[in-house]
C-alpha cells in the first residue's frame, strides 16, 4: 500500500508539473506569438526568377520556411509569370484581403509596390533590398549594410593576394548605384585597414561593367583585370560576374597562375570551389523572417529597416552555409558532376587554410568585432558625389572618411 501510494503522488506531481509547464507554454506563445498566429498567413512573391535560382529567392524560401516552423503559420508562394505581371498579382493579392504579410523578394518590386500599396491601407507590404524612397506605415523596406560585408572581404582578399605573391585586388561590379557604392566603401575600407596594420601595400581595381546580367561582358572585364595583375577578383555583379569565374578559371588553365575569385550574396563557392574560397552573404532569410517575426509578435513598424554584421544580415558564408548551397546545386543538377557537397566543403576549407593565414583571420575577426559592438559605423553615402569623396580619402589613407561613428587610430 505505502507503494502504491508514493507512485500516486508521484503521478500526481509529475501530472501537475506537465499542467502548468503546458499553461506557461500557451502564454509564453500567446504573448511571443499573439492569439490565432497559428492561422496567420503570409505569402512571399519571388521575383521572375522564381525557386531554384540558388540565390535570392530560394534563400527567401528558406527564410519563410523557418519561420512557418517557428510561428506555426501558412505561407504561399508565387512566382509571377513576368515582369509585366506582377502589378496585377500583386494588386490580387493584396485586394483579397486573406493575407497578414505580402513579402515581395528584390528591386523588381518597386514600382509595383509604389503603384499598389497606397490604394491597400490595411494590407502590410515588406520590401527586400529594395525600397520604394517612399515612407508608408504599412511598409516595411529592409535593407542592407553592404559595407560590412564587404570590409571583412577587403581584409581577406588582400591576404590572399599577398600569399599568391601579388598586391592587387579587384571587383567586378554591376551598376554605378547605391547598394555597390556601400560595397565599394567596404571593400576599400578593408584593404587600406589591411594595408594599415600590415604595411603590405594593396591596389584595388575598382570596375563597374554596367550590367548585371551579362556573363560574357563579366568575364571580358575580368580578363582585362587580371591581365594587370588581379590577385582576387570580387564579383558584385550578379550574373554577369559568373563570367568572372569563368575568367579565373581559365586564367590558371592558360597562363599556369592561381588567381581567386570571390562570390556574393549566396554561397557561389559550388561553382568552382578550387577558385572561389569565399562568398560575401547578404541573407535574404533573415530579413524575411525578420519581417515575418514583425507581424507575428506585433512589433511591425513601416520604414526602412537595415540588416547588418550583428543582426546576421551580412556576413561571409561558413561552411554550413557552404555545403546547403552545394546540396541544393546538387539537386537541382548543376553541381559539377566530380564533386558532391561534401567534396565542395572539404576544397573550400582547405583552400581557406591555405591562403587566409591566421594573422590575416585576426584583423577580419578584430574589425568584425568592433562593427558588431557598435564602436565603428560606416556612413551611407546620399548622393554620388558623397560617394566618390568619401572613395577618395580612403584611398588616400583617411580610413575614418568612411566612419559616421568610431575612428581608427
Amino acid at each position: 500500500m505505502v507503494k502504491r501510494r508514493g507512485i500516486t503522488k508521484l503521478t500526481a506531481i509529475v501530472l501537475a508539473v506537465v499542467i502548468v509547464g503546458a499553461i506557461a507554454a500557451g502564454i509564453y506563445l500567446y504573448l511571443t506569438i499573439g492569439p490565432g498566429a497559428e492561422k496567420a498567413k503570409v505569402a512571399i512573391l519571388f521575383d521572375v526568377g522564381g525557386r531554384g535560382d540558388l540565390s535570392f529567392n530560394d534563400m527567401a524560401w528558406l527564410g519563410a520556411e523557418k519561420a512557418a516552423e517557428d510561428f506555426k503559420i501558412n505561407v504561399t508562394y508565387l512566382t509571377p509569370p513576368s515582369l509585366a505581371d506582377m502589378k496585377p498579382v500583386l494588386e490580387e493579392y493584396a485586394g483579397s484581403g486573406e493575407y497578414e504579410l505580402l513579402v515581395l523578394i528584390g528591386f523588381l518590386w518597386t514600382t509595383p509596390l509604389n503603384e499598389t500599396a497606397d490604394k491597400y491601407p490595411d494590407q502590410k507590404f515588406a520590401l527586400i533590398d529594395a525600397t520604394t524612397g517612399v515612407e508608408r506605415p504599412n511598409e516595411v523596406d529592409i535593407l542592407f549594410r553592404e559595407q560590412e560585408c564587404a570590409s571583412l572581404i577587403g581584409i581577406a582578399a588582400s591576404g590572399m593576394a599577398n600569399v599568391l605573391g601579388g598586391d592587387t585586388v579587384a571587383a567586378c561590379a554591376g551598376m554605378d548605384i547605391p547598394p555597390l557604392w556601400k560595397f565599394h566603401i567596404g571593400y576599400l575600407f578593408g584593404i587600406k585597414y589591411y594595408e594599415k596594420k600590415t604595411d603590405n601595400t594593396t591596389n584595388l581595381l575598382w570596375d563597374y561593367t554596367g550590367t548585371f546580367t551579362d556573363p560574357n561582358v563579366g568575364k571580358q572585364h575580368t580578363e582585362q583585370l587580371l591581365r594587370e595583375g588581379a590577385k582576387v577578383v570580387y564579383g558584385l555583379a550578379g550574373a554577369t560576374h559568373l563570367g568572372a569565374f569563368r575568367a579565373v578559371k581559365e586564367w590558371e588553365e592558360t597562363h599556369g597562375e592561381k588567381v581567386f575569385a570571390i562570390g556574393q550574396d549566396a554561397s557561389q563557392e559550388w561553382i568552382d570551389p578550387y577558385h572561389i574560397p569565399l562568398s560575401g552573404a547578404k541573407r535574404v532569410d533573415v530579413a524575411v523572417y525578420t519581417a515575418i517575426e514583425m507581424v507575428i509578435k506585433g512589433t511591425w513598424e513601416g520604414g526602412i529597416k537595415t540588416l547588418g554584421l550583428v543582426e546576421g544580415g551580412v556576413g561571409i558564408w561558413d561552411l554550413d552555409g557552404v555545403k546547403w548551397f552545394a546540396e541544393l546545386a546538387d539537386d537541382a543538377g548543376k553541381l559539377s558532376e566530380d564533386l558532391t557537397p561534401d567534396n565542395v566543403v572539404k576544397i573550400v576549407n582547405e583552400t581557406r587554410e591555405s591562403y587566409i593565414r591566421p594573422a590575416v583571420k585576426n584583423l577580419m575577426n578584430e574589425l568584425e568585432e568592433m562593427i558588431k559592438s557598435g564602436q565603428i559605423a560606416f556612413k551611407t553615402p546620399l548622393t554620388h558625389d558623397e560617394y566618390e569623396d568619401i572613395i577618395s580619402q580612403l584611398e588616400a589613407g583617411n580610413l575614418n572618411a568612411a566612419l559616421e561613428k568610431g575612428s581608427i587610430g
